[in-house]
């Protein structure tokens, strides 16, 4: 008995073992076609961008041999270095006023009881995010005019001094871009804590409530840390939208007046298709993608759960 069982223990560990190892392999045939898509249209371009940033190339002729030049005019370049500086601003009014605003309107919210009031707010809250970026710019252009409605309730106020064709502005433009990137972040940075909020055990509340903590304390001591998670993800997609800005910027001032709201994703545009320098175009978007790996990696641990 026993020289025939341990043969036969032997076998049927060893196919279940077959069996694992072929469900791996159907997992990577399954996912094979989206791989290939993903090389062809994704990984591809970033590798030949890597190869073009050595080249002096206008995209139709010979290309020259460049080494790091590109690079280093990134750097040496005051417009393509303002607009990384540009674009660091940026993160003020694309990561820290919409979470800030986000936290203290998601535990309001919290404290509503009304489901009518609770799910209008969060509609209207929402709203802005389902709007594209080109959209929210070409309608932020009309408001901020020198007739636009952000000028009319300055007036309406008696605030005449300070109203001014704000994306026309040397000194305002940039922040008031800024602004709009405000209002597109803050809806969808509301109802992620929203949702987090809602995982958060009451009984914690109602805990901190009967040690005598008030509506700071408990938002101190208990929704803040229940929101490790929640306001990572906000910060890392509010942080990539900052530095990586495009369509905002470009719809509602082109980098204008001057370069005054210049982000590298305009510069870039302007690089490559305004003055046909592949080569320099493809430098300052490597170094964007590498800003943007070194700005958000650290983030990641900085916000994962211990």
């Amino acid at each position: 008995m026993p020289s025939t069982t341990r043969p036969t223990t032997k076998g049927a560990a060893a196919r279940g073992h077959r069996r694992l190892r072929a469900r791996r392999w159907a997992g990577w045939l399954f996912a094979l076609p989206a791989l290939a898509f993903y090389g062809v249209f994704n990984f591809r371009p970033v590798l030949m961008s890597i190869q073009y940033s050595f080249y002096d190339w206008d995209g139709v002729g010979a290309s020259t041999w460049v080494g790091l030049k590109n690079y280093t005019e990134v750097f040496t370049d005051n417009e393509q270095f303002s607009s990384l500086l540009h674009a660091f601003y940026l993160i003020l009014f694309f990561t820290v006023l919409p979470v800030t605003i986000a936290l203290i309107t998601a535990s309001v919210l919290r404290q509503m009881q009304g489901r009518f009031t609770g799910a209008l707010a969060r509609t209207l809250l929402f709203l802005p995010q389902i709007i594209p970026g080109a959209a929210a710019g070409v309608a932020w252009t009309w408001m901020y005019s020198d007739n636009g409605v952000v000028n009319q309730l300055l007036r309406a106020v008696g605030l005449d001094d300070i109203a001014r064709p704000w994306l026309a502005d040397f000194t305002w433009a940039l922040t008031a871009v800024g602004f709009i990137g405000t209002w597109l972040s803050t809806g969808l940075c509301t109802m992620l804590l929203l949702a987090g909020i809602g995982k958060i055990d009451n009984s914690l509340y109602e805990a901190a409530r009967i040690d005598g903590a008030g509506p700071i304390r408990q938002f101190l001591s208990v929704t803040l840390p229940g929101l490790r998670n929640e306001i990572g993800v906000c910060v890392t997609i509010t942080i990539i939208a900052a530095l990586a800005s495009f369509d905002v910027v470009y719809l509602s001032t082109q980098g204008g007046p001057g370069t005054q709201t210049m982000v590298p994703g305009v510069a870039v545009y302007n690089l490559a298709f305004n003055d046909a320098r592949l080569g320099a175009a493809s430098a300052l978007a490597v170094v964007l993608a590498l800003v943007v790996i070194a700005v958000v990696v650290p983030l990641q641990r900085l916000f994962r759960e211990k």
